[in-house]
């Protein structure tokens, strides 16, 4: 092999894009962002500073994804749209439960969606702005050696440690509000720079054999239960836990690489506690995996042109332009964590499931054209102790990723959406399977003024509602081989149908290696197998056969002159009970 030669300077590439959106942060909100924009038309470029996407929830930090329906403890409030979609194909593609194959359906589902350019490794240090406007961003790829640059009409700050805001100049918050400024009883009586902590879980695996355990000699000594605290129960053994915890009075950023050492210390004594002090039934358990990357709960918040406050939550968030929901508790972790063992390692305060979360957080108030989602929207300390879970965080995302598409082809601002297109937002989130509590999905002509019959009542159908809410289940049931039909009375031109299948919605359906808590395979309410037929010349015809379905919003293309549609379901993955949420015409 003939080496090269080269001087350094030639090695630092650079490289330059020019897209509509450039979304920062490769978590769950900002995948939805940037995967809700690509559809929408718009291009664009993700910038993610790991190997793998998926943030809290990737392999890196194996956090569950929590969200409004708090693990199926509140019924049909799980979050649907493009994270509905994620969780079943990981279903489908991964019943073992493995997280390098769910970091390869959160690659392959940014990686195969058109008009996105995914840019791995690659951390965002520089931004040109002009008066109070991003021009463009330079990011540096570890991997390649590569500076990026990137010139966009909108920027997406959904990284959590709001990295792009201060380098634009968008006003943002860090810490905790004195109770006073915004009459939150939940906050301090004084504002301070304090924050949620950092966690470094690990997850044990059981072995046909005693497996002993040496601790290194810079771990803690945890000789008793007493010394680990009040409220840090470790009943499971095979992975945990939430509570080791540090963080509160030191900077959420800046010191997290001592944060990292000191989780670790942490994390060795606890298992130490577990292994060889006290009888905790973990005699054939060894390590199998140490988490090394703090996974952060509060950090940077940018401030839009409102703040969710305590207030807003416990009022339901009855916004006008509601675009998201929440309805995690108000989960306000202590200040200091596993250092202040005297205290519970947290509070749930009451919140309502679900509550509206406005447009108007998810937009700087100061720079035109910078969104943001995640856990770094415009938010106070305690309302952020409920939005920042990752359900809540990846619904916001799509929500200002389908808007940011908007932005652009109208060629207008953020703000714009906001104050005069706010209701078509709402219309394309609702349209994609995003719920908007208090808000009905607009059905269109064609399939309002045609007849629709069935073996049971069809018009739940289109009556906008694509869920149950309250009493109303909103579903047409019936068996397989039922039959709904619309008719016309006349011929029309039918692009396209749109169905909304059960996937369970009452119960939990999250990733995840704790106990009791893993699906063990894609609901059972799906249906697998459906046929269309069209009514031409007065004949029922048979159009599509589709097979091995698994998602819950299904279009399929038709693109035919009929007098009528007729969807017949087929089979399911085992309910006997066929529930329709949604089956309208385009």
């Amino acid at each position: 092999m003939t080496p090269y030669y080269g001087q350094s300077a030639q090695s630092m590439r650079r490289l330059q894009y020019q897209t509509d959106i450039c979304v920062l942060g490769g978590g769950l909100s900002g995948m939805c962002a940037a995967i809700a924009a690509a559809r929408s038309g718009a291009g664009v470029v993700l910038i993610h500073d790991r190997p793998v996407l998926g943030g809290n929830a990737s392999s890196e930090i194996r956090m569950h994804i929590c969200g409004a329906d708090r693990h199926g403890q509140i019924p049909n409030m799980r979050e649907t749209g493009i994270l509905e979609e994620i969780r079943l194909e990981n279903a489908y593609r991964n019943p073992q439960g493995s997280y390098s194959v769910w970091d390869t359906v959160l690659w392959e589902m940014v990686f195969q969606t058109p008009n996105i350019k995914l840019l791995l490794n690659c951390s965002c240090y520089d931004a040109s702005v002009e008066q109070d406007t991003i021009r463009s961003i330079t990011a540096w790829q570890l991997t390649t050696e590569t500076h990026h640059t990137v010139e966009a009409s909108i920027y997406l700050d959904c990284t959590g440690d709001g990295i792009l805001g201060p380098l634009a100049g968008a006003e943002f918050r860090l810490g905790r509000e004195a109770a006073s400024e915004f009459g939150e009883s939940l906050a301090p009586e004084k504002a301070d720079s304090q924050t949620m902590g950092c966690t470094c879980m690990f997850r044990a695996r059981k072995h046909d054999t005693p497996q002993p355990f040496t601790p290194p000699k810079w771990a803690y000594k945890y000789p008793t239960d007493e010394s680990l605290g009040i409220g840090r129960g470790h009943r499971v053994i095979d992975m945990g836990y939430w509570w080791i915890e540090v963080g509160g009075k030191g900077h959420p950023i800046y010191d997290l690489e001592e944060m990292r050492d000191e989780l670790l210390r942490m994390v060795y004594g606890v298992w130490d506690h577990i292994k060889n002090h006290g009888d905790h039934g973990a005699e054939y358990y060894a390590l199998d995996w140490i988490q090394f990357l703090p996974g952060k709960r509060e950090s940077r918040r940018l401030m839009g042109d409102h703040i969710l406050t305590q207030g807003d939550i416990e009022a339901e968030g009855r916004f006008e332009d509601l675009v998201a929901y929440g309805g995690w508790t108000m989960d306000d972790h202590t200040m200091g964590g596993f250092r202040v063992p005297h205290l519970q390692p947290t509070h749930w305060h009451p919140a309502p499931s679900p509550y509206g979360i406005p447009y108007r957080c998810l937009y700087s108030k100061n720079i035109t054209n910078l969104g943001f989602a995640g856990r770094n929207i415009s938010a106070t300390h305690i309302a952020t102790s409920s939005t920042r879970v990752m359900g809540t965080c990846a619904v916001m995302g799509q929500a200002i990723g389908t808007a940011a598409a908007l932005a652009t082809k109208h060629n207008c601002s953020l703000r714009d959406i906001g104050q005069d297109r706010i209701k078509e937002l709402q219309r394309i989130l609702m349209d994609d399977d995003c719920y908007l509590p208090w808000h009905k999905r607009q059905i269109n002509e064609l399939t309002l003024h045609a007849t629709l019959t069935a073996t049971a009542n069809p018009e739940p159908l289109r009556d906008g509602v694509d869920r149950p809410v309250g009493e109303n289940d909103h579903a047409w049931i019936g068996s397989v081989n039922d039959c709904i039909t619309y008719t016309f009375g006349a011929v029309k031109h039918v692009k396209r149908a749109r169905f909304v299948f059960d996937t369970g919605l009452d119960r939990s359906f999250t990733f995840t290696w704790l106990e009791g808590r893993q699906p063990a395979a894609l609901p059972q309410e799906l249906v697998t197998d459906f046929e269309i037929e069209a009514l031409v010349d007065g004949q029922w015809q048979h159009i599509k056969a589709i097979k091995n379905n698994y998602q819950r919003l299904v279009y399929v293309d038709l693109d035919l002159a009929a007098q009528g549609i007729r969807f017949t379901p087929k089979a399911t993955r085992g309910a006997r009970q066929v529930k329709l949420y949604g089956f309208t015409l385009e």
